[in-house]
């Protein structure tokens, strides 16, 4: 899977994997991920923030970790 919606720009967010040149980091999206367990309630709190934007942000710490995704 490519993982096109991870960007990385070393001028913005410190250079920090972010999620499509958003000001959501990708570490930021998995820690949302454990504090709304409810995907409706994460939505409603961040409407910018797509299904697949957490697909590959999972795929991402999954790869970072040495593990593939499948």
């Amino acid at each position: 899977m490519k993982l096109d919606r991870i960007t990385s720009n070393p001028n913005r967010m410190n250079g920090q994997p972010s999620i499509r040149n958003l000001r959501l980091t990708v570490r930021r999206v998995i820690e949302l991920l454990a504090t709304y367990p409810n995907r409706e309630e994460l939505r409603q709190e961040f409407p910018e923030l797509e299904d697949e934007d957490i697909q590959q942000a999972l795929i991402f710490v999954i790869v970072l970790l040495g593990r593939s995704p499948h």
